[in-house]
């Protein structure tokens, strides 16, 4: 390993040449502290001004500055390939619609060596609105289809005991975790609108490898919301997308009743390759859903709304990649047993 640079910051773009320059400024002007870091802006497959402006960049001195196509579009294509040229034993990811508090390199350093029982730290993503959000908006609650994060000024362990995602907007990994269980996953990007999910199911490999993250409070970006992405059409379109991924994942089959990550899925009877259990929260979500918009309770009305699209989006796509399903009448009559001894 090259020991030129401690930490290898990737960016990764696909015609935002509008937005790019931020992004690259702030991750630039970084109080270090010491810390040596190199910028990949890996252009996946732009057809705009991109490769222009970055180069721009390169040509004002940014000797710690490197461009890579790559021109496979999609997240994960763009990610794989800012990894394989990173240099340090430290990968650092954020997006080109944020920008990185002048302390984001160094405080992503400062904790990986402080905290040898972790291998990747998050933080905060707080929100720069393009306009002021709708009131349903400004909740946390609606929050994770815009990629926001914030849980709180208290640091905290993301495992198997805890399995909370922190996502690749604001993201420090250690390269000897991608050694350990491969690289971002493709598969997950076919699904339209399952932004997060490639980042979920990383975390989700490491979390089952035995390994933890870290929550750092004062790890800080801000990240542009444009007025598309403040529309309820976006994020029903999201949680229908984050629905799909987590099947192929079978996440709520990995999750117990105490919110921990299990090493394998839970044993349920299946009704058409999904557990019964789904389909019971499905119908106790759609009750909620009526409840609270009979109250006139908007905010979580929406919540209890995504939340059945996202069971709805699960089970159709645990049905299609079932390949052991049972004829019609066989799948009814396991299901009527069920049902009966919860009786």
């Amino acid at each position: 390993m090259n020991d030129q640079f401690d930490v290898s910051v990737i960016i990764c773009t696909h015609n935002r040449c509008g937005v790019l320059p931020n992004a690259l400024e702030s991750i630039l002007n970084q109080e270090t502290r010491g810390v040596r870091y190199e910028v990949i802006v890996v252009d996946n497959n732009s057809t705009d001004q991109t490769r222009q402006i970055v180069e721009s960049f390169i040509a004002r001195g940014q000797g710690n500055m490197r461009y890579v196509f790559e021109g496979k579009e999609g997240l994960s294509h763009a990610r794989n390939t800012g990894i394989a040229q990173a240099l340090a034993p430290l990968i650092a990811f954020f997006d080109d619609d944020e920008r990185v508090a002048a302390d984001w390199v160094a405080t992503i350093k400062q904790s990986l060596d402080e905290h040898a029982e972790v291998d990747f730290v998050g933080g905060k993503i707080l929100p720069r609105w393009e306009r002021a959000p709708p009131a349903w908006l400004a909740s946390q609650l609606h929050w994770a289809p815009v990629a926001l994060t914030d849980y709180g000024d208290t640091p905290f362990y993301s495992n198997t005991e805890n399995p909370v995602c922190l996502i690749g907007g604001n993201l420090g990994i250690r390269r000897a975790a991608f050694d350990l269980i491969g690289l971002f996953d493709p598969e997950l990007q076919r699904m339209k609108g399952s932004i997060g999910s490639e980042d979920h199911e990383l975390l989700l490999r490491l979390w089952q490898a035995g390994r933890q993250g870290m929550y750092v409070p004062n790890l800080v970006v801000e990240a542009d919301v444009p007025i598309e992405r403040m529309k309820k059409a976006y994020h029903r379109m999201w949680h229908t997308g984050h629905g799909q991924a987590c099947a192929l994942m079978q996440l709520n089959e990995l999750i117990d009743w105490n919110g921990r990550l299990l090493q394998t899925p839970i044993e349920s009877k299946k009704f058409f390759g999904v557990p019964t259990f789904v389909y019971l929260e499905l119908v106790q979500t759609g009750v909620d859903w009526f409840k609270v918009a009979l109250k006139g309770n908007k905010v979580h009305a929406f919540t209890k709304e995504n939340r059945v699209r996202h069971l709805v989006s699960y089970i159709r796509a645990s049905h299609q990649h079932n390949h052991n399903r049972q004829p019609l009448f066989a799948e009814i009559s396991a299901l009527l047993k069920v049902w009966r001894r919860r009786k």
